[in-house]
Order: structure tokens, then C-alpha cells, then sequence
């Protein structure tokens, strides 16, 4: 191996280390490093499934730029692509999201009003007159069939973690 492809190898290495504990799909372990950053305030004393941050990651890296109106879909691809969730749900309005990822997926429901506030990968649920919708907290802001660096502007139902 020449001295350029080492060097390369080595700066690969250390730059993947730190994301590996988004990937491991071993349970009960509290966030660290990198990871608690990402969360909100007092995360430390909470014990979040890390798989929530890499399904905030599928989720931006599969989104348009503009809204597709299949945000339920996108959000349980991106659950189902991170192991939080078994199988595909089955309700098919976004504003029932929270209700069966509580119910039958082992989700919280968090007393924060405000998705900014909401931690990174927290689903966080809105209502409405018609389906609602449903989007994943990302690091630089939401992510569903689309991007969006602010809030969806419908009111707020609830907004959902994974504890392990």
C-alpha cells in the first residue's frame, strides 16, 4: 500500500468512527459524542434509540425539494430503512402517525410544543382539516417527501421519540 492511499485510509477511518453508533443496532445505550449534540436539552438524562438520527438522515437524503403530498409514505420508509419500526404501518393519514407509533411501535410522546426544540430524528405530527402531515427533525431542520428548514405551518399534534 503506497504512503497516499494510507493516509487516505486512515482519514477514512477516522471520519466513519464517530457514525457508527448511528448504525449499531444495539440496544440500551444513551447517546454520546456527536449523537447528544443533535439532541435537545436534557437528552442526556433520556435513553433514545440512536437509529432515530440515521432515519432523519434517510429521510433527507431520499426528500424533494418540494412537497410530493406522500409524507406519511417517506416518513415510514425512513422508520422501516432505520430498524425503529418491524413492519410498515398501516394508517394512512399522516395525522394518525403519532397514535400507532405509539400503540404499537413502543414510541413516546414528548411534552415539547415547539419542533424546533424537537430532537433530531423526533417525528413530530401535525393536524388539519385533511390528513395532516408528518415530517422527521433533522440537524439543519425537517425532512419528510420534501426539505424544509422550518416547521410544516399546521397546528402541532404531538411530537414522537423512540426510548430504548
Amino acid at each position: 500500500m503506497n504512503r497516499f492511499a494510507f493516509v487516505f485510509l486512515l482519514g477514512f477511518c477516522s471520519w466513519i468512527a464517530p457514525l457508527a453508533d448511528v448504525h449499531a443496532s444495539e440496544r440500551g445505550t444513551s447517546l454520546s459524542g456527536r449523537l447528544m449534540s443533535l439532541f435537545a436539552p436534557r437528552a442526556e438524562t433520556s435513553r433514545y434509540d440512536s437509529r432515530m438520527v440515521l432515519a432523519s438522515e434517510i429521510a433527507s437524503r431520499r426528500a424533494f425539494k418540494k412537497p410530493t403530498w406522500r409524507c406519511w409514505h417517506y416518513v415510514k420508509d425512513a422508520l422501516l430503512g432505520a430498524g425503529l419500526i418491524s413492519k410498515r404501518p398501516v394508517s394512512s393519514w399522516a395525522r394518525q402517525a403519532g397514535d400507532e407509533l405509539c400503540g404499537t411501535y413502543g414510541f413516546k410522546k414528548l411534552r415539547i410544543t415547539d419542533p424546533l426544540r424537537a430532537p433530531v430524528g423526533a417525528v413530530i405530527v401535525y393536524g388539519g382539516g385533511d390528513a395532516g402531515h408528518v415530517e422527521l427533525r433533522t440537524a439543519s431542520g425537517f425532512a419528510s417527501d420534501f426539505i424544509s428548514p422550518t416547521p410544516y405551518p399546521r397546528p402541532l399534534i404531538g411530537i414522537y421519540v423512540k426510548e430504548i
